[in-house]
């Protein structure tokens, strides 16, 4: 298991800001070296702010773009490697336009959409908006790579530590969170278990072992600064390396090769084992499918036993939707719509928090190899999206959504 990430959140605009993030950068490179020191591989340090459209009036466009800019500098300054600006929001419509050119702004940039929430419900401007993004983005690197740092957002809350969700709330105080790195315990639990429910206790016992520990080493760490511990992420995060491939874990339990019949029961079972798990919880704490990012996910996607459909069916039980999904590069927004559209439904039909980061490679159509150069990806093939432009009352470009999650009974 690694540290995926120590994230900070913090509001720019909030009094003392300046010094608050000189804290905020010093608490962050401690927490680092007292877990290394307990045995922890850290791999990134990240700073998370409010909502962009919250820090400068969007109709400053040149302002904000310059703000986000600033942040990332500051940020790489005292060490955070990325920094989420937060979500482009449905009442400042002008603020999704923008994400291009903050992606373009520096590398180290990360933004997203909201396009779902369980108080205004599904904006599909805001979809559209999303959609837009996501082509326009495909541009800005040869490779399709800017879409890496957008993810579209549905019932996403403050607090997530992993990028590009993560944001923090207006008016909260600062804090600090940890995205966990831990999909090769799932696979040892399963992988040895004689048992599914056997594989179950493991992972969840392994699971609370790994945050007692934790805490140990966190919480007299934000009593001495005096800044808010928001807990753990334990969504269980791959790695190229096949020794920490979630898919594997999947197939591990019977659904091999996955994808087929018995995957999303598979994927279930998974998810509820971390929802059994006590810890303090922040973030997703769900099964993360990121398909770039896993050697089993990519092989079985460039099979074609892994479908874009499949993976919109494993979001009604899995934490995150749709990841790192390699899609044609001649994809329209209008292509992309539906689907986004589909996992903004799903996150509040469900009541839970989803995203989708599609990346539309240019150059490449359905089945061409991907070729990344990237240390985290495991390279694949791209996959087909079968998908064509909405009609009717769905196509409404000016129409919110009321839905409401479905009750319990």
């Amino acid at each position: 298991m690694k540290i995926r990430s120590i994230t900070c959140f913090y509001d720019p605009g909030a009094r003392h800001a300046p010094q608050t993030l000189s804290r905020l950068g010093v608490l962050a490179n401690t927490a680092r070296q007292r877990l290394e020191s307990a045995g922890y591989v850290v791999q990134t340090l990240r700073l998370a702010t409010i909502p962009f459209p919250r820090m400068v009036p969007t109709c400053c466009n040149d302002s904000l773009v310059q703000l986000a800019q600033s942040l990332g500098q500051a940020g790489a300054g005292l060490g955070f490697d990325y920094v989420s600006v937060g979500p482009a929001l449905p009442d400042e419509p002008g603020s999704y336009p923008l994400i291009p050119a903050i992606l373009a702004a520096a590398p180290n940039l990360f933004c997203s959409g909201v396009m779902a929430s369980p108080e205004a419900g599904i904006s599909l401007p805001a979809v559209d908006a999303c959609a837009r993004v996501i082509a326009e983005a495909a541009s800005l690197e040869p490779d399709g790579f800017a879409n890496l740092r957008f993810a579209a957002l549905g019932n996403v809350p403050s607090g997530s530590p992993f990028f590009p969700a993560a944001y923090h709330q207006p008016g909260m105080p600062p804090a600090f969170a940890l995205a966990m790195e831990c999909a090769d315990v799932a696979l040892a639990a399963f992988r040895l278990a004689p048992t599914l429910e056997e594989g179950r206790r493991v992972l969840v016992a392994t699971l609370e072992e790994h945050a007692r520990a934790l805490d140990a080493v966190l919480l007299p760490l934000a009593g001495e600064t005096g800044f808010d511990f928001l807990g753990y992420d334990f969504s269980p995060a791959p790695h190229p390396d096949p020794a920490c491939s979630l898919g594997a874990a999947l197939e591990a339990m019977g659904a091999a090769p996955l994808g087929q019949m018995g995957s999303l029961a598979a994927a279930a079972l998974l998810a509820d084992a971390l929802d059994r798990g006590r810890w303090r919880r922040t973030g997703f704490n769900g099964l993360m499918l990121p398909v770039l990012e896993d050697a089993v996910l990519a092989r079985r996607a460039a099979e074609g036993t892994l479908t874009v459909r499949d993976l919109l069916l494993f979001s009604a039980v899995c934490g995150a939707g749709l990841d790192t999904v390699p899609l044609p590069g001649d994809v329209t927004a209008g292509e992309l719509q539906p689907l986004l559209l589909d996992v903004a439904a799903l996150s509040l039909r469900l009541n839970k928090p989803l995203t989708a980061r599609l990346m539309p490679i240019p150059g490449k159509k359905a089945g061409d190899a991907t070729t990344f150069t990237f240390d985290y990806f495991a390279n694949g093939a791209v996959m087909d999206l079968p998908a064509r432009p909405l009609a009717g009352g769905l196509a409404d470009g000016q129409a919110t959504l009321a839905l409401h999650p479905r009750p319990v009974r």
